[in-house]
């Protein structure tokens, strides 16, 4: 923990301070540290606004640093991490969030500068904000008002980077998938706080999860995709206790969406390949039933653990947890009537509620999770009984983490495996007003698209064993 100031700084900007900083030096996730440093600390009011600065900062940092380096004579020679996070949590403040006095803004941005030990930095920070507070920028948003500031020379990618704070790669990439249009739907939605959504997990439990909800002040209404899902549009449901119970589940509809094209029959045995954290397990082990058993598996035994404990407190007992590295041949002796291979992703149908992924992802990363993830899916194969079903998933909008790999991989077995239609199965569990062909796309595979569906975005493919013989 940073020394703190003489002078006072909001708990909510030195916790999103210290965040940023975490998820800038030791490649942490703004999850996983505000979850650490909110959890039973702070006011709720103080929470919402470090929740608000860490993930807002995350979400515009690129654009935040085209504003703040306007103000530089050499932009490239500031080295300092801290200095830079609180210009950005400075500049924020000033042209996103209205009901923040300019001078709080300012002052306590270079205080945190102070108590970050950079005190010779104090005057630049100053300087910085003072001038950008005095000079407003012009326009109905600060992405449209920075697009006005643009060299006319600028490619449509960088200046689309810039305007929507995503790495130009990214932005060539869908530009080249989706089109322009598609490609600014995206990028804007990227920027959105994103939806929460869950189901009642136990519905003998109905009439205590309501009350629990009504005490915490949550307000629900229908999800978008699914029948049984529930979106929150008030109150904090982590602080229900219907959600600490596990009685509620919190999870994005098309997350609970993958769970169920595994669609597995009461009494059947799966394998859940790569479950942690254990949402979509726990989906599986209420479809199977008593009768039913689940082996849950994940690399990381500190998330094995997690994951157990999730599903104690839940009340599962027809899962087997178990640390496994599925890269390598997989130890069991027995075929699966269901198997789940949600495989590790980049990630980048999830850049709304995981903002930072954007600046950790690089594109030669896709290449080596491709290797990661053919390899996850060639072993899992063998294991799939006659006539059972493999569901290859990922919440990547990517083809090289998505339809590349299962043709790769099904490639010489088209005897033995084949992709098959989802829209039947999802019928079962879309809402009544959601087409099936909305949500399955011409070549056969389960997608979808933030903008479009309001939901992450996920990618998945069920696979049928034909015959016994691989």
């Amino acid at each position: 923990m940073l020394p703190c100031s003489t002078v006072s700084i909001s708990k909510a900007r030195t916790v999103a301070f210290d965040v940023l900083l975490r998820v800038a030096t030791q490649n942490a996730y703004a999850d996983d540290v505000l979850r650490a440093e909110l959890e039973g600390k702070v006011k709720s009011e103080d929470a919402g606004l470090a929740t608000e600065l860490s993930q807002g900062v995350l979400r515009w940092q690129r654009l935040l640093d085209f504003v703040i380096d306007r103000h530089l004579k050499k932009p490239a020679n500031m080295a300092d991490v801290e200095v830079r996070i609180a210009l950005r949590l400075g500049v924020y403040q000033l042209i996103f969030l209205d009901r923040v006095p300019a001078r709080a803004a300012v002052h306590e941005s270079v205080e945190l500068v102070k108590r970050a030990r950079k005190r010779s930095a104090a005057n630049l920070v100053n300087a910085i904000l003072r001038k950008i507070a005095m000079e407003p920028l012009p326009g109905n948003s600060p992405a449209e008002a920075v697009a006005r500031l643009f060299a006319p020379d600028l490619s449509l990618a960088v200046r689309l980077g810039i305007q929507y704070s995503h790495p130009t790669w990214m932005v060539e990439r869908w530009l080249g998938f989706y089109g322009e249009d598609r490609t600014r739907a995206l990028l804007h939605s990227n920027n959105r706080v994103p939806v929460l959504s869950g189901y009642l997990f136990d519905p003998q439990r109905s009439e205590d999860a309501a009350k629990s909800l009504q005490q915490a002040g949550c307000s629900i209404r229908p999800g978008q995709l699914l029948r049984d899902a529930w979106i929150f549009e008030v109150g904090n449901p982590t602080a229900c206790e219907a959600v600490r119970r596990g009685w509620i589940a919190i999870q994005d509809e098309a997350s609970q969406s993958i769970a169920r094209l595994v669609a597995p029959d009461p009494g059947n045995a799966v394998l859940d390949l790569c479950a942690a954290p254990g949402g979509k397990t726990l989906l599986l082990a209420r479809a199977v039933g008593t009768e039913g058993h689940i082996i849950a598996a994940d690399l990381h035994e500190h998330r094995v653990w997690a994951m157990k404990g999730r599903f104690e407190l839940a009340g599962i007992r027809n899962v087997e947890t178990l640390t496994l590295n599925a890269e390598q041949p997989l130890p069991f002796e027995r075929p699966f009537d269901r198997i789940l291979v949600d495989v590790p992703c980049s990630g980048t149908g999830t850049l709304a509620r995981h903002p930072e992924i954007r600046w950790k992802l690089h594109a030669a990363d896709l290449r080596d999770l491709h290797g990661r993830q053919a390899r996850l899916l060639r072993n899992a194969l063998p294991f799939v009984a006659p006539h059972g079903r493999l569901v290859y998933s990922t919440c990547s909008l990517e083809p090289e983490e998505n339809e590349l790999v299962v043709r790769e991989i099904l490639g010489d077995l088209a005897n033995t495996f084949q992709i098959i239609d989802p829209q039947i199965a999802i019928e079962s569990f879309l809402q009544d007003s959601v087409r099936g062909e909305s949500v399955v796309s011409a070549d056969g595979f389960f997608r979808t698209f933030p903008p479009e569906h309001g939901t992450d975005g996920f990618f998945a493919a069920v696979i049928e064993r034909q015959n016994s013989k691989a």
